[in-house]
């Protein structure tokens, strides 16, 4: 048992093929961190009884905890409780007041039980019930040999999250082996990419407490800072001079941290200038105005939007001249910019965004190639443009990703030129 800490294995041919996002172990993940528990596997398999019982017992043989979710229904697939058991030849034992208690939750809307759910009423021999206060599948707390325990836990994520909070933590705090208080930080990056982020501070990945890795997405660096102390402020403590640093080396082009995005930035400017902004869309959709709309009390600073998808409701709304459009094509930089001031014109905001591209599959021309996107801001100080070139092998959804990310950032740094 060289390692001897915390293993998370989730349970569901679903995470297999695809068909959901593993959350339950990302979620488990970040408290574990916050308790201070060292972690140091995750695991997947599928509603396969064998395959179950035989990652369990590798389990036992190198961590002190075993954290499973999902199999804890009624239905022939759930199979977590009984595979457990078999891996370490347990019987399964009935208990009646917890078969009680079940016909209860799920009788109160007026349903018959099916007794298919009766199977959820036994555990192993010497486990203890773990509280579902949301759902009816209870799980365990068990330790089926020295020094190693499981804890099981539903899939559904709420029920998974409040059996974790009220009962799982407070004997993880005693018995899981805590080894210090972690506490991370995400410093978010646009407009670098992830290796020429990486060398402006490959010596600080070398350190060992705290730690700094990089993470990539679509158009979007991040860098997770992690200390490691005995209380939660004095990991802060170590944190501090560490994003001092980063933010100091890399300047405007971090553009916040934690749960912050470009659209809650930009948003959080405009409110503290008391200005407002308006957009006008084309390749994208709607997709820079659902970005702003998502942010809570955007409405502070967001007027609203044009989707101008054709050519007559660029000219009708918008006022961009005819000419414009049959000398230089709806995607380009004139025609970008007359958008963005006509937005910004029509819907009387300090700021106006617009943008307009070939985000493909077809539609593209060896002049105008898929990928290729203008986008313009137009404020107080007069009206920027630029052509971005995305490249068609990214494919539809991430061109228009990328052009918000890009729209976005670009107001961003005009914003804070005029600060």
């Amino acid at each position: 048992m060289a390692e001897a800490g915390v293993e998370i294995l989730c349970v569901g041919t679903e995470l297999l093929l695809g068909d959901i996002l593993n959350g339950n172990a990302r979620w488990i993940a970040q408290r574990l961190a916050a308790l201070g528990l060292p972690h140091y596997r995750q695991t997947v398999v599928g509603d396969n009884s064998e395959r179950l019982a035989m990652a369990a017992r590798e389990a036992a043989t190198r961590s002190r905890v075993l954290i499973t979710t999902g199999g804890l229904g009624p239905t022939p697939d759930d199979l977590t409780t009984e595979s457990l058991a078999a891996a370490f030849d347990t019987p399964l034992r009935e208990h009646p007041e917890l078969w009680q208690e079940i016909q209860a939750k799920l009788s109160s809307g007026g349903r018959p039980v099916a007794p298919c759910n009766r199977r959820q009423a036994s555990l192993p021999e010497g486990a203890d019930v773990l509280p579902n206060p949301l759902g009816s599948a209870p799980g365990m707390i068990w330790s089926p040999k020295p020094g190693f325990t499981i804890l099981t836990f539903p899939g559904v994520p709420s029920e998974m999250r409040a059996m974790f909070q009220e009962t799982a933590e407070p004997w993880l705090q005693q018995n899981g082996g805590t080894v210090g208080v972690f506490v991370s930080r995400v410093l978010r990056f646009s407009g670098i990419g992830e290796s020429n982020l990486a060398e402006q501070v490959a010596d600080l990945f070398e350190g060992s407490n705290p730690t700094v890795a990089p993470y990539a997405s679509l158009g979007d660096v991040k860098l997770r800072l992690t200390a490691c102390a005995a209380s939660s402020v004095e990991a802060e403590a170590l944190l501090h001079p560490l994003e001092a640093d980063l933010r100091q080396r890399t300047g405007v082009l971090c553009y916040g941290s934690d749960d912050d995005s470009l659209a809650s930035v930009v948003l959080d400017h405009l409110r503290r200038h008391h200005q407002t902004l308006a957009v006008a869309e084309s390749c994208t959709g709607g997709g820079i105005g659902a970005a702003l709309t998502a942010v809570p009390g955007s409405s502070a600073a967001f007027a609203g939007g044009v989707i101008a998808y054709s050519n007559a409701v660029k000219r009708r709304q918008l006022g961009v001249p005819l000419d414009l459009l049959e000398v230089y094509g709806a995607v380009s930089d004139e025609v970008v910019r007359a958008m963005a001031e006509g937005v910004r014109d029509r819907l009387e905001t300090d700021w106006g965004v617009a943008v307009s591209g070939i985000a493909g599959p077809g539609g593209g021309t060896p002049q105008k190639p898929v990928g290729l996107v203008h986008v313009a801001v137009a404020g107080p100080d007069g009206c920027e443009s630029a052509a971005l070139r995305f490249g068609e092998r990214r494919g539809r959804g991430a061109i228009q990703q990328l052009t918000l990310i890009r729209a976005l950032d670009l107001l961003r740094l005009r914003l804070l030129a005029q600060s």
